[in-house]
C-alpha cells in the first residue's frame, strides 16, 4: 500500500501553509495560477498519475480556473462532493506584515513580538500556542486541505464510495467559480451515471460571539440578495434650491426605511436573518460643479432564508412606495414654507427595472439600448454592481420625463439560501460528528443556517415558483456579464452539510485556526461521516 503523503498532523499542517504560501487574493494574479499549481501538486498523487483524465482544469471567468479531482470506485455509484474554494480576501490590513500574511508559522512567531498590537482575545489565543495565525488559513485554505488529504486515503485504501473535489475561485466577491461549476457537476453526473449523496462544505466554524470556543456544523446556508435603487431627480443650481429636487434627498427617505427593517427579516428552526443595512450609497457626479446632484445610488444587504428573489423584490417596491410618499409629502410641506408654488417638479414616482427597460426599448429600439450595455460593459474599471446602476443610470438619462423617480433593480451577487436540517441523512451525520467530537472532548452545535455566506447556495436550488425571474428582469448586467445557472441548480438534489475546522477573525489581520481542530479533530469527523454513507 503507498504511504500517505498528507495522512498526518504534520505533513496536513505543511500541506496548508504550502497552499497558503500561494497566495490567491481575489481578482489577482495569485488567484488565476492557484489552480494550475493545485493541479500539480494533486499530480502527485499516484491514484491521479494512472487515472490522469479524473483531474481536471476548468474555464470560470476572466483567466480563472476550478479544478475538479475525481476518486471513482469502479463498484460505486454514490457520491460526495467535496466543496471548497480557494481565494483569499486581501491583506492590507496587516500592514509592514502583509509580506508574511502568506507564510503561516513566521507570521505566527512574528505576532509574539508584537503582542501589543492585538486584541487581548487574540493574544490569549497566541500565547496558548493552540492557533496558527495567516491569510487563508481560516477561510478556507484548511477545508481545502482536508478534502485533498480524504481523497488521498480514499483512493489508497479504496473506499467503496466516490469522492469529487471541487474547489474554485472568487467566491470572496461573486462565486463565479461555482456558478460556472454548477454546469461541470451536472455534466460529469450524467456521464459517470453518479448519484450525488450529500454535497460537504468545509468552510470554517465561525464563533457566534467574542469568547465563544465552541465548534459549529451546519446544515444549511444563509441567502444573500442586494436590492439597489437609482434615485434620479431634478437638477438645479445650488442658488435656487427649490426647483429641483437633489437624488440625495430623495434616496435618504428610502434608506432611513430599509435599513434595520424588521419586514424583511425572516426566522426559522429558531434562528433569525441579520437586519437588513446600506451597503453603499452615493451620488453619481462625477465631478464638482454647483449644480445640485440629481443622479444617486444605493445598495442594500438582504439576507433571506425561505423568500424568493420575487418575494423581496414585492417587498422592497412597498417599501419605496412608502419612501416616494413621504419625500413627495416632505417636499411639498418645503415648498409651502417657503411659499414656493409651480416649480413643476412633479411627485417622485416608484419603478422597477424592468419597466425603465421596457419604456426606453419602446421610444429608442432595441439596439440602442444594447449600445448602452456593451459601452458599460466594456468598462473594465466598474464592478458587477457599478455596471449594474449605471445601465440604470444611462437609461433614465435618455428618458427625464419619468423623473423623479426612484428605480428599483437588483445587483450582484446573489446567494439563495440553502437548508437541509429535515434530511435524514442530515440527521443521522449530525449525531455521528457530535458523538465523534465526544471523544476528543469536543463539543460541536449545529447550526442550521451558515451566516458566513458559502457556495453550497449554487446546488440543492428548491424553488418551483419561479421566483427567480424578478432577479432576472431587474438586474440590468444579466445574460451579459452576470448569470446564475437556476434550472441546472434544480438539477443538483442531495442534502448540504458544513463540517469544517474551528477558527477565528476570518477576514482580519489575526485571522488564526485552532490547530488541534484543524489537524487532529476534523479529520476524523470528515473520515467517519463519509464511511458512514457506504452502503452496507
Amino acid at each position: 500500500m503507498s504511504q500517505l503523503l498528507w495522512g498526518n498532523p504534520e505533513t496536513l499542517r505543511a500541506l496548508l501553509c504550502e497552499l497558503v504560501s500561494w497566495e490567491s487574493r481575489t481578482l489577482t494574479l495569485g488567484e488565476r495560477t492557484f489552480p494550475y499549481k493545485l493541479h500539480e501538486k494533486l499530480r502527485e498523487l499516484d491514484y491521479f498519475k494512472r487515472n490522469p483524465a479524473y483531474l481536471s482544469l476548468h474555464e470560470a471567468d476572466l483567466g480563472r480556473n476550478f479544478v475538479t479531482a475525481f476518486y471513482k470506485h469502479p463498484a460505486a455509484k454514490e457520491t460526495v462532493v467535496l466543496i471548497s474554494h480557494f481565494d483569499t480576501v486581501h491583506t492590507e490590513e496587516y500592514g509592514d506584515l502583509e509580506t508574511l500574511a502568506f507564510q503561516p508559522e513566521e507570521l505566527t512567531k512574528k505576532f509574539h513580538d508584537r503582542k501589543a498590537d492585538l486584541s487581548e482575545e487574540a493574544r490569549i489565543d497566541l500565547e496558548s500556542g493552540k492557533y496558527l495565525f495567516g491569510r487563508g488559513t481560516m477561510d478556507m485554505k484548511m477545508g481545502l486541505a482536508l478534502h485533498m488529504a480524504i481523497i488521498e486515503k480514499a483512493s489508497i485504501e479504496q473506499w467503496p464510495i466516490n469522492l469529487l473535489l471541487l474547489t474554485v475561485p472568487d467566491e470572496e466577491v461573486n462565486s463565479a467559480g461555482m456558478r460556472a461549476a454548477v454546469k461541470e457537476l451536472v455534466t460529469l453526473r450524467d456521464k459517470y451515471d453518479l448519484s450525488y449523496k450529500m454535497f460537504l462544505n468545509s468552510e470554517p466554524s465561525f464563533s457566534q460571539k467574542p469568547g465563544d470556543d465552541r465548534h459549529y456544523i451546519y446544515s444549511g446556508t444563509l441567502g444573500k440578495i442586494m436590492p439597489a435603487a437609482l434615485f434620479y431627480g431634478k437638477e438645479t443650481h445650488v442658488g435656487e434650491p427649490l426647483k429641483g429636487i437633489t437624488a440625495n434627498y430623495i434616496a435618504s427617505f428610502l434608506t432611513q426605511l430599509i435599513e434595520w427593517n424588521t419586514l424583511f427579516q425572516e426566522s426559522d428552526l429558531g434562528e433569525e436573518t441579520p437586519l437588513p443595512v446600506s451597503l453603499q450609497q452615493k451620488d453619481l457626479k462625477l465631478q464638482y460643479s454647483t449644480q445640485t446632484p440629481y443622479r444617486a445610488a444605493a445598495l442594500y444587504n438582504v439576507f433571506i432564508m425561505k423568500r424568493t428573489a420575487a418575494e423581496i423584490m414585492d417587498l422592497f417596491e412597498q417599501v419605496a412606495n412608502e419612501a416616494a410618499m413621504k419625500c413627495n409629502e416632505s417636499y411639498k410641506a418645503l415648498c409651502r414654507r417657503e411659499q414656493i408654488e409651480g416649480v413643476g417638479v412633479g411627485e417622485v414616482q416608484v419603478l422597477r427595472y424592468e419597466k425603465l427597460l421596457s419604456y426606453a426599448e419602446g421610444k429608442f429600439g432595441g439596439y440602442f439600448l444594447e449600445q448602452i450595455k456593451s459601452e458599460v460593459k466594456g468598462n473594465m474599471d466598474l464592478d458587477e454592481r457599478d455596471k449594474s446602476l449605471r445601465i440604470a443610470d444611462k437609461l433614465m438619462i435618455q428618458c427625464p420625463e419619468l423623473a423623479p423617480a426612484i428605480v428599483l433593480m437588483f445587483a450582484p451577487p446573489y446567494y439563495p439560501a440553502v437548508n437541509s436540517s429535515d434530511d435524514p441523512l442530515i440527521i443521522d451525520s449530525v449525531k455521528l460528528i457530535k458523538k465523534t467530537a465526544r471523544v476528543f472532548d469536543e463539543e460541536v452545535s449545529q447550526i442550521h443556517y451558515f451566516n458566513g455566506l458559502c457556495d453550497l447556495s449554487y446546488v440543492q436550488y428548491s424553488d418551483q415558483s419561479d421566483g427567480w425571474t424578478a432577479f432576472e428582469k431587474n438586474t440590468p448586467v444579466w445574460g451579459d456579464t452576470y448569470r446564475i445557472p437556476f434550472a441546472d441548480m434544480q438539477r443538483l438534489q442531495a442534502p448540504v452539510l458544513n463540517v469544517g475546522p474551528f477558527g477565528k477573525d476570518a477576514h482580519q489581520r489575526t485571522e488564526r485556526l485552532h490547530i488541534d481542530s484543524a489537524f487532529i479533530h476534523t479529520p476524523v469527523m470528515l473520515e467517519r461521516l463519509i464511511k458512514s454513507m457506504v452502503k452496507k
